[in-house]
């Protein structure tokens, strides 16, 4: 069997767990020859604890070095969100194929130089949205795209179960500034909700927030959001994402002429009216009527194979042509959302999209200014691999 040689760069809670999987035998098509980290010692743990597959791999305090070291043909980023558009560049200037980790980065125009590369480049380019490979979003997706049920009305997205205590933000001195990871919640915890709303009901026309920064626990960045968003068919939605409650939520509902979908408890639940809102309110003459329903019996095929099934539909993009779970040009769509979140919230206005750069990358620049690393670090690598989305 071909195998692609792979090189991680970053082994923190995310390079950990695509290094434990790869180790399980979970990606036959993919051999770890390299791994890279600007703290040495990272990769310590694997040799102590897998010795046996640790033992051919070649470890390196610097990109570059594992890059041109001819070990690999294809490389995965899990670094701090900054670095994701530059290490993807050096990539694809070299011909390495490249998996990033999300975010795509962190502000739309690092990520527009990425896709501009990526196009001058045979490298393939692959995001990490694993989400996208969970058989409830899928068949969501798949119904909305139909056209069966009308079109959106109203989008509600609740996810408030990304509880992080302080512990977490205190876990490395990069976590949760302007200066090192660019923002918080809808940075690190929602780009996955991001992607899969954008994926399944398209991108909005006009964004208002109202955002705490620091809100819940001792950081400068974002970790309570409240977003209404507008789309160009009339429909509006709600956003709603924080770090601080401890036992929170995760409700994806969708409204639509003939329907409404709702994902809950990893679940789908689809409700189908036997004509369309339009179509009723106008021939009903009760006046508390409601439309006739039926609830639909989802079948789906179950499988949600999350970070080894994107790994895996890489490899099979690299080897044979296959489909991508998601093409790496595709990362911007979310970072575009969560930067006209953060905008308006800066700005105290409704903001438009297209966003204006610029705008959003001066406003950022102010906060990275007056960043301060923390001091207080007690840095660990936790198993992400049973998280929802998973963190870095």
């Amino acid at each position: 069997m071909a195998k692609i040689k792979l090189g991680i760069v970053g082994i923190g809670n995310m390079g950990s767990t695509h290094t434990k999987n790869i180790f399980a035998g979970l990606c036959p098509e993919i051999e770890l020859t390299a791994v890279c980290d600007k703290k040495e010692g990272k990769f310590d743990y694997f040799k102590e604890n897998y010795p046996e597959q640790a033992k051919n791999v070649a470890v390196f305090t610097r990109l570059e070095d594992m890059l041109d070291s001819g070990l690999i043909d294809a490389c995965l980023i899990a670094v701090p969100h900054y670095d994701h558009p530059p290490c993807a560049i050096a990539c694809m200037e070299r011909g390495i194929h490249v998996m990033v980790e999300k975010p795509a980065g962190v502000y739309v125009k690092q990520v527009e130089e990425m896709n501009e590369a990526a196009k001058k480049s045979d490298a393939v380019f692959g995001m990490m949205f694993n989400q996208r490979t969970n058989h409830v979003y899928r068949k969501m997706k798949e119904l909305v795209s139909s056209g069966e049920f009308g079109e959106i009305r109203r989008v509600n997205w609740l996810i408030t179960n990304w509880y992080r205590p302080q512990a977490y933000y205190d876990s490395g001195d990069w976590r949760a500034t302007w200066s090192g990871e660019g923002g918080g919640v809808l940075l690190n915890q929602c780009p996955h909700q991001l992607d899969l709303m954008q994926w399944i009901c398209g991108m909005p026309k006009a964004v208002r927030a109202e955002i705490g920064y620091g809100k819940w626990h001792d950081i400068e960045v974002d970790d309570d959001v409240t977003a209404y968003l507008e789309y160009e068919n009339g429909a509006t939605g709600m956003f709603i994402t924080s770090t601080g409650d401890a036992y929170g939520s995760n409700r994806f509902e969708i409204q639509m002429d003939k329907a409404q979908l709702v994902v809950e408890n990893d679940e789908l639940k689809v409700t189908v009216f036997d004509k369309t809102e339009q179509e009723f309110s106008k021939s009903n003459t009760e006046p508390f009527g409601a439309p006739k329903h039926t609830n639909l019996e989802i079948v789906t095929d179950g499988e949600n194979p999350q970070h080894v099934g994107v790994l895996n539909a890489w490899s099979g993009a690299i080897l044979r042509g296959e489909a991508l779970v998601a093409k790496g040009e595709e990362g911007i769509n979310g970072v575009k959302l969560a930067n006209a979140m953060l905008l308006s919230s800066w700005l105290g206005q409704k903001v438009t999209l297209p966003l204006d750069n610029e705008l959003y990358y001066d406003e950022l620049m102010k906060r990275v200014a007056t960043s301060r690393r923390k001091t207080n670090v007690r840095e660990v690598v936790a198993d992400t691999s049973s998280t929802f989305g998973g963190v870095k």
